[in-house]
């Protein structure tokens, strides 16, 4: 262990224990997730991210390549209070730093999420460093490097070419899915439903997707800002009231934009496995995993659209529906179901609507 610092764009310099990894850049954000370190570091939601987890040990439980999201792990850091290391199991450390993801710990994690809460969620990086002023130092041509990137996240995250799996339902819907940065475990929901998936690029054509004639289309989460995302948009409105449409997190995004709303930034964003919603589709409520910074303006969605979800912790829309155009969407991760599993239903409610 060395002496290590998070600093902020806007000044702020948390010291604490450097663990491995290399120097990184990245948006610094919370999540409030008591488990679940490894589904979090390989959703592609969180690319391009700093995470500071409130929940104070990691690395608790060991680690399993069973539970990873995708290919590989996206976050550009990790922080934590503490973080298991003896000898019984340092694996979830070791795995960090192999990936080159820096990993710092033993700091008042309360106090960053405060910062965050207050401030909102700027620009920072993680280095090793002796002192304040030489970590100040450090971090500026990092974080400068950063925000030049290409801030399409979605194309960064999203397949390249085209994938076809087998569902498990021989006689189920064939279904497109649109991948933004997608979780392994909607396409496991989707082909437990379906006959087919073909998984597409971002950047996909509208006449791609038709020439595959599915029976339905499904839009997945993805990380970023959506105004910042090519192609897609475009795409998405071209295939609205075409097939039944469902959009997820990223996709509920986008299917906002494609109706002509808008959408905004929130002030820390939702991320973390509990945050409750009033589903007015399924008539419930439940607690939902949630990972995101933008929400859709509401005001804007068209007059033939509305709000089916409620965000209970601040009233922000957590999905809405046309049903003249056939297409709904959800501001949360109905696949991931933490604790009770109601939100999962929403994809039985997609593939019953394909039936008629």
């Amino acid at each position: 262990m060395s002496r290590g610092f998070l600093v902020l764009e806007s000044g702020e310099c948390y010291e604490g224990q450097f663990r491995g990894g290399t120097a990184r850049a990245g948006e610094v954000v919370f999540n409030t997730s008591h488990s679940g370190y490894e589904e979090i570091a390989t959703d592609p939601s969180y690319f391009g991210q700093i995470m500071v987890m409130t929940a104070p040990m990691q690395g608790n439980y060991g680690v399993n390549r069973a539970t990873w999201e995708s290919r590989k792990m996206w976050i550009d850091g990790f922080v934590s209070l503490e973080i298991q290391e003896s000898e019984r199991d340092s694996s979830w450390r070791r795995q960090l730093a192999e990936a080159g993801i820096p990993i710092l710990s033993d700091l008042d994690t309360r106090e960053i999420v405060m910062r965050l809460r207050e401030g909102g969620t700027p620009w920072g990086a993680i280095v090793r460093a002796e002192t304040e002023a030489q970590a100040t130092e450090l971090a500026k041509p990092l974080i400068a490097a950063k925000k030049k990137e290409d801030l399409d996240w979605v194309y960064a995250t999203s397949r390249k070419e085209v994938e076809i799996r087998r569902g498990t339902k021989p006689e189920g819907p064939r279904i497109a899915v649109l991948d933004f940065g997608s979780k392994e475990n909607i396409l496991r929901e989707l082909s437990a439903r379906a006959s087919e998936i073909a998984i597409f690029p971002s950047r996909v054509s509208a006449a791609d997707v038709r020439n595959w004639n599915p029976d339905g289309v499904m839009l997945t989460n993805g990380p970023g800002n959506p105004t910042d995302v090519k192609v897609a948009v475009e795409t998405v409105r071209n295939l609205i009231g075409w097939k039944p449409m469902f959009g997820i997190c990223m996709g509920n995004q986008i299917m906002a934009l494609a109706l002509g709303a808008k959408t905004y930034k929130l002030k820390f964003g939702h991320r973390g496995s509990n945050h409750p919603v009033r589903d007015d589709l399924l008539n419930t409520v439940y607690v939902t995993s949630q990972n995101h910074g933008y929400s859709v303006d509401a005001a804007s969605l068209p007059a033939d659209a509305r709000v089916t979800h409620i965000n209970l912790n601040d009233g922000s829309v957590a999905g809405f529906e046309c049903t003249d155009r056939m297409c709904f969407a959800v501001q949360y991760h109905p696949e991931s179901h933490p604790g009770p599993h109601e939100a999962s239903r929403l994809f039985d409610y997609f593939t019953d609507r394909l039936k008629k």
